[in-house]
């Protein structure tokens, strides 16, 4: 069953006439506590707007067609369709619609199934409020949003010693290095250029050559897959 607050799963909250469109969110959670609890969250943020709720995989993907939204908040594991397979049909419908999987779960292969089906963002369901709603704020704007554990398990997993094909050196410059470093570390375009003294269209620049080298088409499956062969290594 499907519903969307306020009366209509089209309806959205009127704006000022300055402000960014709210961003239109689908919510899909098979636990109903659990999905109007991020509905709660939801409707008290001005910047986004619950236009519809799933309780399963497939029912997501059809609302996805039928709604248009923005931003899918996806469970991982439910019933039938799973939140992967439903990730994954979800962008192959609607390319330029947004996926954060929101889980209890905090395996490495449950995070990297997510992320190689297009997801651009994983988050913990008993992460803080405050913490969540920057989360999906940030793959709004466009970057890569990682629970600070799930960020940890990907590091620990890329310095772990590689063999075969993973163990190949990397194909990027020091300079690209250093931007897709940075892009893991959540930061923007701009700050980016604000911290290695460039100017924004040169990290555009660098990223399009990062994402060409890397055979991808978007910052989390470059940061993904740079990770897992250990080509950004980390501080301690």
């Amino acid at each position: 069953m499907s519903a969307a607050p306020g009366g209509g799963a089209g309806a959205a909250p009127e704006t000022a006439p300055d402000a960014r469109p709210a961003t239109r969110t689908l919510v899909v959670d098979d636990h109903p506590i659990v999905r109007q609890g991020i509905v709660a969250l939801l409707a008290g943020a001005d910047d986004f707007a619950v236009v519809g709720q799933a309780a399963d995989g497939a029912e997501a993907v059809r609302l996805s067609a039928e709604l248009a939204p923005d931003l899918v908040v996806m469970d991982l594991r439910m019933p039938g369709v799973d939140g992967v397979a439903a990730t994954r049909q979800v962008l192959l419908d609607r390319p330029r619609a947004r996926v954060v999987v929101l889980t209890t779960y905090e395996t490495d292969d449950s995070i990297l199934s997510a992320i190689e089906a297009g997801a651009s963002g994983y988050l913990l369901k008993a992460a803080p409020e405050a913490e969540l709603l920057a989360g999906l704020r940030a793959v709004v704007a466009g970057q890569v949003a990682l629970a600070p554990s799930m960020a940890a398990l990907l590091v620990t997993r890329a310095r772990t010693p590689a063999s075969g094909a993973d163990a190949a050196a990397s194909p990027l410059t020091a300079r690209e290095t250093q931007v897709l470093d940075l892009v893991a570390a959540g930061c923007s375009n701009p700050e980016i250029g604000r911290r290695l003294f460039i100017g924004e269209a040169t990290v555009k620049t660098h990223l399009l050559h990062v994402f060409e080298k890397l055979g991808v088409a978007d910052r989390t499956r470059a940061v993904t897959l740079a990770l897992e062969r250990g080509w950004l290594p980390r501080a301690e």
